[in-house]
């Protein structure tokens, strides 16, 4: 599991109402009891703005974050703990502020005026909202920045910016230590007339840049966003980035909770299953852009408690937004989304000595790590056990085989994952009802024909049999005797 990090927001080591380096190296006993194995940070190069994705120097250190000393210690000490770090690149834009954009403005003939997309008039992109071309304060024309014109877009097609691309990858590789990237935005990396995502220029660029970095360091990894569809990921296989987030998967799975039904789960779990390689997509259930689960799910902890079940048991490389675990709140504006994490019974929840960069959520003193830490209910200590459970058992893992069981009810949902000749089943409740002997069956053979013990592993209960026919297939199996509302079940099936 991969846990995300927004450093700004994370922990306060000098009292200044800003999260740093320092904060999040004290924190890395928490994450490493939570399970992580990897933590991604959002941006921690320079930049003018809070969220740090408009880029003013890729060579340094957020100032508001510590120093590149800081930065390598943290990275020490985690690997210490067996915790990979990977770093938000971002490579679509740059601040308006950078030495780069400020050069192709205001310097007749510089050599970085073709780092940018210029026009001589603004045009609308349809489907677009916002404006994407924005006037120059210097001339008569346009620069092109698709978010903000506060962040033009670089020209990725410019062998310059390329190499330069190149030489910030090897930079935070070898100079920094870090173990890989998140690439930002990387479907809209080019640009062709009124397309501006998944242009085709952006799958060999991404190619070309893919086998750099694992050049550079063959154990890296890789992750990019492509926001949309399981079919918009398609493009970006076999052989460009090693995983993109998987969105669709992300909506269907609080979809399930929250309507009380298997069936668009199911649907867009055998997509992925069918159009992505086994395993190679980074699954979540929400991010620093979107409203926090609880919040989507009216503060139903429930079904929050069931969404994470659901993360934790499926394919694919999980992610988890921090302050998910203890069901921190947030909607937008995006500050509101990024809020500081709840630490403490104590002014500022603990995140700081000082005031904090931005006020916090109201139920700071309830979704809270003190709150939670010791309560074997809470929903921080089903994160902790299921992110321990998922890595001692390679059938709970990320390529592990998924079989979608049918029960005849669309509020049941049950998966067996089978790895290294082991299985375990997945049985989850998605509606507000106690379900009393829920019958599962394959259409397919699953297991080696025999009989199976079948071990709780999460949820409880006592141990039950499994007997699988010579033809391989599970038929009428009542694995529990009731489904509480809202629970789900781990069982393990040993011959």
């Amino acid at each position: 599991m991969c846990y995300e990090v927004f450093v700004r927001s994370f922990y306060d080591s000098d009292g200044d109402g800003i999260g740093d380096l320092r904060g999040l190296i004290e924190k890395l006993p928490y994450i490493s009891d939570l399970g992580a194995s990897c933590i991604w940070l959002m941006p921690v190069a320079q930049s003018p703005s809070y969220h740090g994705y408009d880029v003013t120097n890729y060579y340094e250190i957020n100032r508001d974050y510590g120093t590149t000393e800081d930065f390598k210690r943290l990275i020490a000490e985690a690997h210490t703990r067996g915790i990979s770090v990977l770093v938000d690149l971002v490579l679509n834009h740059v601040s308006s502020e950078h030495p780069w954009f400020q050069s192709a403005l205001f310097v007749p003939g510089s050599p970085y005026r073709d780092w940018f997309l210029w026009s001589p008039a603004a045009r609308r992109v349809p489907g677009w909202q916002a404006e994407v071309w924005h006037r120059s304060p210097t001339s008569n024309e346009y620069y092109y920045g698709l978010f903000w014109g506060g962040m033009p877009d670089l020209n990725l097609g410019n062998p310059a910016v390329k190499e330069e691309t190149k030489r910030i990858a090897r930079y935070w590789l070898e100079d920094m230590g870090v173990d890989g990237f998140r690439l930002d935005a990387v479907a809209h990396f080019f640009e062709a007339g009124d397309t501006v995502r998944d242009a085709p220029a952006t799958h060999p660029w991404l190619r070309d840049y893919s086998a750099y970095i694992h050049q550079v360091a063959p154990g890296s990894f890789t992750v990019g966003e492509v926001s949309g569809s399981t079919a918009l990921l398609v493009p970006y296989y076999p052989d460009q980035l090693d995983t993109y987030f998987e969105f669709e998967l992300a909506d269907a799975v609080l979809d399930a909770v929250r309507n009380s039904s298997a069936r668009g789960l199911t649907a867009a779990l055998q997509r992925v299953q069918r159009d992505l390689p086994q395993g190679r997509w980074a699954s979540f259930l929400r991010n620093h852009d979107q409203t926090r689960t609880l919040t989507e799910l009216q503060g139903d902890v429930a079904r929050a408690r069931l969404a994470a079940t659901l993360l934790l048991t499926l394919p694919g490389v999980p992610f988890v937004y921090y302050g998910e675990e203890i069901g921190m709140t947030g909607s937008k504006p995006d500050p509101r989304l990024r809020t500081p994490m709840h630490w403490a019974r104590a002014p500022a929840a603990g995140f700081t000595r000082g005031q904090a960069w931005e006020p916090l959520q109201p139920d700071s003193f309830t979704a809270n790590v003190a709150v939670q830490d010791g309560d074997p209910r809470s929903l921080l200590s089903l994160y902790r056990q299921l992110i321990h459970l998922r890595a001692a058992r390679p059938a709970l893992g990320s390529a592990a085989d998924v079989t979608i069981l049918t029960s005849g009810s669309d509020a049941v949902l049950s998966y067996l994952r089978r790895a290294n000749g082991k299985a375990v089943l997945v049985i989850a409740n998605l509606s507000g009802q106690r379900i009393a002997r829920p019958t599962l069956s394959s259409t397919d053979a699953v297991l080696p024909p025999g009989r199976y013990t079948a071990k709780p592993l999460f949820g409880g209960g006592p141990e039950t049999s499994l007997r699988v026919m010579r033809d391989g297939r599970i038929r009428g199996w009542i694995p529990v005797a009731t489904l509480e509302p809202f629970e789900g079940r781990v069982i393990e099936l040993a011959p």
